[in-house]
């Protein structure tokens, strides 16, 4: 019990100490150790890495899970050190509402086929980005966590260590400067009983001249400047060690950062190549047409419009060469090449690839019209 409250009472005394030191420096009446250009650098270069790390984490969560409530719940089962329940993916809840709508409204019908054939793709797209997410949490997201939680916790706590060493140092430069500037004043006027709240807290027998204790105070307070200063030294050491590992650091995440773009890169290379199948299937269906409207919106500016053999409307933009009087529009999914379209005016004429000649009508503003249709 007598140890702890010494360590109780020395550890008080050292905090006081410290504060004293660090509110004066802020008042501007004390003097302060500065580091080095080159250790400062190193300082604000880790602040930057750990910020941006932070940064960049968050963001990617957000992108493989933009549900915010998920978010915080997959936290909460990670700090109890519980396994995240498996999760529906958004395109895996689509493909089961189309499924449960083709079959309520008729899987035969084209409409009911299309849903099924639709919901298959959406399936295996949701099955990609469920591969997707546990690809990159591991390769990208799992190595920042670790930074942010591993080394960057041990930089701060060897950095606030630093501090306090410093505010150490710079107590006893500051008790040894008053204790000269003390001893040369006993010296010029004589013996004078000495104040020793200035300089430590400690009782002193007054013993011998006003002169000869302070010569004792001042080889004490350079002895613990010597200490502080071996301290300071070592810890500033260690510290710049660490932060000079932030190059590793740099490394690592750069390797990761190629894993998740590979990752990124597969899952939208599926998701191409499965939505490709799909076009393709629905196109050999003949599920892809669209009836005929009968009449047609204005075109933007710039745009003509023509109608196919096929009896589809077909927006086309115009070539580059703009002085030309028509244009053409290219090759139709129906099979049937596209018209000579003239500029949108009242009674146009179309031709194709030297047919007759077929009249069209204006029915509104840029909209045309077969005659006779």
């Amino acid at each position: 019990m007598d140890f702890n409250m010494k360590k109780l009472a020395s550890d008080a005394g050292i905090f006081f100490t410290r504060a004293v030191q660090f509110t004066e420096e802020k008042f501007g009446q004390a003097e302060k150790t500065e580091l080095d250009a080159h250790f400062e650098n190193l300082l604000a270069r880790a602040d930057s890495t750990k910020n941006w790390t932070e940064r960049i984490l968050r963001q990617t969560e957000v992108l493989l899970q933009p549900n915010p409530s998920a978010r915080v719940e997959e936290f909460l089962y990670e700090k109890l050190d519980r396994k995240v329940p498996s999760r529906v993916t958004n395109g895996e809840l689509l493909a089961q509402y189309m499924a449960e709508a083709a079959s309520e409204l008729g899987p035969g019908t084209p409409y009911g086929k299309t849903l099924i054939k639709v919901s298959e793709a959406e399936k295996r797209l949701g099955a990609a980005e469920r591969d997707f997410i546990h690809t990159a949490s591991l390769s990208f997201l799992t190595p920042l966590r670790n930074f942010l939680e591993g080394d960057w916790k041990t930089i701060s706590k060897e950095r606030r260590l630093l501090q306090n060493r410093r505010l150490d140092l710079d107590a006893c430069k500051a008790r040894l400067k008053k204790a000269k500037a003390a001893e040369a004043k006993a010296t010029c006027e004589g013996d004078t009983v000495p104040d020793f709240q200035e300089t430590r807290p400690r009782n002193y027998i007054l013993s011998a001249s006003a002169s000869a204790l302070w010569n004792d105070e001042v080889d004490k307070a350079e002895q613990e400047l010597r200490v502080a200063q071996t301290e300071f030294d070592r810890q500033a050491e260690v510290t710049r060690l660490l932060l000079e590992g932030i190059s590793s650091t740099h490394v690592n995440h750069l390797r990761c950062l190629h894993e998740f773009v590979k990752s990124q890169t597969t899952y939208y290379a599926q998701c191409y190549r499965h939505m490709l199948d799909l076009q393709k299937q629905l196109g050999r269906c003949g599920w892809t047409q669209v009836s005929e409207a009968p009449y047609l919106l204005d075109p933007l500016p710039g745009h003509h419009i023509s109608r196919h053999l096929c009896g589809h409307y077909r927006t086309c933009l115009p070539t580059p060469e703009q002085h030309l009087t028509y244009h053409y529009c290219s090759y139709h999914a129906c099979g049937t090449h596209g018209d000579w379209l003239g500029p949108s005016r009242r009674d146009s004429t179309l031709s194709r690839g030297g047919g007759s000649p077929r009249q069209w009508d204006t029915q509104g503003p840029g909209a045309l019209r077969l005659r006779g249709s």
